[in-house]
């Protein structure tokens, strides 16, 4: 049953929506199986019928609140008074506030958004290349993927049945890596190309009053992994807290979400927490349709034929996942690729919290990597540049990732460290 994989790879290329192509094959190979179709009402059902799984919404609502309520000028504001004079400056700044702001959002789109809306605009007119531009905010905004509170990690602790809290700590060294990855090569290029930031270094007072203004959004992510360690809170209540603690610091602190607001927050983040569930609820479909067909086990034996060595499993599943993330986005591959690799990983003797880490760095990078690359899509249209312009200043940008996923992949300590510090 491994053409089920082929299958699925060919609707994929014929451009069928990923929640349907999921859907037919696994439909296709009940029929074929003789299995009752009863089954597909039954997973689909159970796929998201799950309390943890209620977070992923609340996040996203949360990140539309907190997107529409100020936060991201002050947090563009404070990365401004922290790197804007070094060289390069704005591109430092993209950089920064990308990582500050994927502490709130919990995704690598909002920050993509929310951030390139403020910044490509400003750094174009300071004259950086158009194509530059864009292809740094999109790279950038893939650590909102990374940092928690992050929706990727929390689909991967309710499929890996592992602990929540433990993955949006073991992702935070690797989030804050990627940024210092790009932001060294924003500084060669900004050297490169004598691109200078602000005339003038922020004092430390206009550092503090900039703390300050920023500070109670920067508290967020303080608040929900305190709140998971010291066992306060779910990452479902995590998603409450998320979303309270943004109505009032938007509302009541800043002032600056209006009411008129809510209808359009609220059909955002409801298109796009439907358009998530959807495709994990018929991935679990298709998922279940390949353990059935014994399809996880003919995937291994295949993998572990070519090699038994740990650090070569994780090369081949690594190539595999960077392939995988220039065709499919970083959920739907997580849905589908998380039950055909963990039995592996976990057979070799891989930390599960390790392997999630490594899953969703190496799917967040394949977000700014086209054809599907939707980071890409999302910063082109703001700065009106064809993806083909941005292919060759994205290139050293992509090759910085790979170096923090090697880092991710093959020191697991570089990842786990801080979880374990808890324990």
């Amino acid at each position: 049953m491994m053409w089920l994989l082929v299958l699925l790879l060919v609707f994929f290329l014929l451009r069928i929506p990923i929640s349907i192509s999921l859907g037919i094959t696994s439909l296709i190979g009940l029929l074929v199986s003789g299995t009752d179709p009863i089954i597909v009402a039954q997973k689909i059902v159970t796929g998201v019928d799950s309390f943890v799984l209620i977070a992923i919404p609340l996040f996203i609502l949360a990140g539309e609140i907190m997107s529409v309520g100020g936060i991201s000028k002050r947090i563009v504001d404070f990365a401004v008074l922290c790197v804007g004079h070094l060289p390069a400056g704005l591109g430092m700044v993209a950089v920064l506030a990308c990582m500050l702001f994927a502490a709130i959002s919990g995704t690598a789109i909002a920050d993509a958004a929310a951030i390139g809306a403020i910044l490509i605009p400003a750094m174009i007119a300071q004259g950086y290349d158009r194509r530059f531009a864009p292809t740094l905010v999109a790279s950038a905004s893939t650590i909102g993927a990374v940092i928690p509170p992050s929706i990727p990690l929390i689909l991967f602790g309710v499929m890996a049945s592992v602990s929540v809290g433990d993955l949006f700590m073991a992702g935070v060294t690797p989030g804050i890596a990627m940024g210092i990855a790009l932001m060294i090569y924003v500084y060669f290029y900004g050297k490169r190309h004598q691109i200078k930031g602000r005339e003038t270094r922020a004092t430390a007072k206009e550092i503090i009053v900039g703390f300050k203004d920023a500070f109670l959004p920067l508290l967020l992510p303080v608040i929900i992994i305190g709140g998971f360690r010291l066992g306060i809170f779910t990452a479902t209540e995590a998603g409450v807290v998320a979303v309270v603690y943004g109505l009032i610091i938007s509302i009541f602190v800043y002032r600056e979400l209006p009411l008129k607001e809510f209808p359009r927050i609220l059909l955002n983040s409801a298109l796009s927490s439907a358009s998530i569930l959807f495709v994990i609820a018929n991935a679990t479909l298709f998922t279940w349709v390949l353990a059935f067909n014994g399809v996880p086990g003919q995937l291994g034996k295949l993998i572990l034929s070519i090699s038994e060595e740990t650090w070569v499993l994780l090369l081949l599943i690594n190539i595999t996942l960077l392939v995988v993330g220039a065709f499919i986005d970083l959920i739907s591959a997580l849905t589908i690729f998380t039950p055909l690799f963990l039995p592996l990983v976990l057979q070799a003797g891989v930390d599960p919290i390790h392997f999630g880490i490594i899953m969703v760095v190496n799917l967040s990078i394949g977000m700014i990597v086209p054809p599907v690359g939707v980071c890409l899509f999302v910063t082109s249209a703001i700065a009106k540049v064809g993806l083909t312009e941005m292919l060759r200043p994205l290139l050293p940008q992509f090759l910085a990732l790979l170096v923090v996923l090697a880092l991710v992949t093959y020191w697991p300590s570089f990842s786990l460290w801080l979880p374990n510090l808890f324990k």
